[in-house]
């Protein structure tokens, strides 16, 4: 559970005295550290964690929480009438106090942890503004990266790329080479050393560190990794994943495919599937 590890390391954790975060590392949004700092300092209870809104709160667990103070009055695991449309976005932050209600042993801050903090009215909620997605699956981590950019663009617009050949909302690293007559964009990230050749078309898709896109390629809704080589004329879609160090040989479509670390594939794959 989430909380088993807190209980490892309570003596890094107290040592000073001093509020901690613990965020969940599978969603993505704006990240308010200053902000939930404020208002645990202001509260002065145990814990504080992000709550953001939905529209079918009854997918979810929500959060119960008084208008004016925030404080958490229970949890509410997939409610059949409305009782809230907030739900905990995984972001949080404990004062050390919090280390002694966790034994060590595996334990779930959700469902252990933080329904005793809340009938002991020390848990506390902070209604997030801006985006938020759980991007713990392929399809919801491009929609989540879509979802950033698109801040990035309201906020800080001199950060995005911009020049021939690239459309909408890109973010390309420095150190990262494009090659002559691409389309780059909608939505995409170039990770550092990334390497694309002549020709090729990208849209929606996020290319880590070290990876290598030859010429003529075409590229939709795909997660490249770290170190990959993707072939001349190959085309990938319909949230293709490759795995760190893979390589594909060119002139093969990929459709869905998710592919392991360090593999190399030579053939193409017509439908969803994943190669191991």
């Amino acid at each position: 559970g989430a909380a088993g590890p807190l209980a490892l390391a309570r003596d890094l954790l107290a040592e000073g005295g001093e509020p901690f975060f613990v965020l969940n590392s599978d969603v993505i949004c704006e990240f308010p550290f200053a902000a939930l700092a404020r208002f645990h300092r202001q509260h002065g209870g145990e814990g504080s964690l992000v709550v953001t809104r939905v529209e079918e709160p009854a997918k979810y667990g929500v959060v119960v929480s008084e208008a004016d103070t925030g404080r958490i009055l229970r949890f509410v695991e997939k409610p059949r009438v409305f009782v809230s449309n907030k739900i905990n976005a995984g972001l949080y932050i404990f004062s050390p106090g919090i280390l002694q209600r966790i034994q060590l042993r595996p334990t779930s801050i959700e469902k252990e942890i933080f329904p005793a903090m809340a009938q002991d009215g020390q848990l506390y909620a902070m209604e997030l503004q801006g985006f938020w997605m759980d991007i713990g699956q392929p399809k919801d981590f491009l929609t989540g990266m879509c979802m950033y950019l698109q801040a990035l663009r309201a906020q800080h617009p001199e950060k995005l790329h911009s020049g021939p050949g690239v459309v909408g909302n890109v973010l390309v690293d420095p150190s990262a080479k494009i090659g002559a007559n691409c389309v780059i964009g909608p939505n995409v990230t170039i990770g550092a050393g990334v390497v694309v050749e002549d020709g090729v078309r990208i849209k929606r898709c996020t290319v880590l560190e070290g990876a290598r896109i030859r010429s003529h390629s075409w590229l939709e809704s795909c997660i490249v990794g770290w170190s990959c080589s993707v072939g001349q004329w190959v085309r990938m879609e319909n949230v293709t994943v490759l795995g760190e160090d893979v390589i594909v040989n060119d002139e093969l479509y990929l459709n869905g495919a998710n592919v392991l670390p360090h593999k190399s594939i030579a053939e193409s794959v017509p439908e969803p599937r994943i190669i191991m």
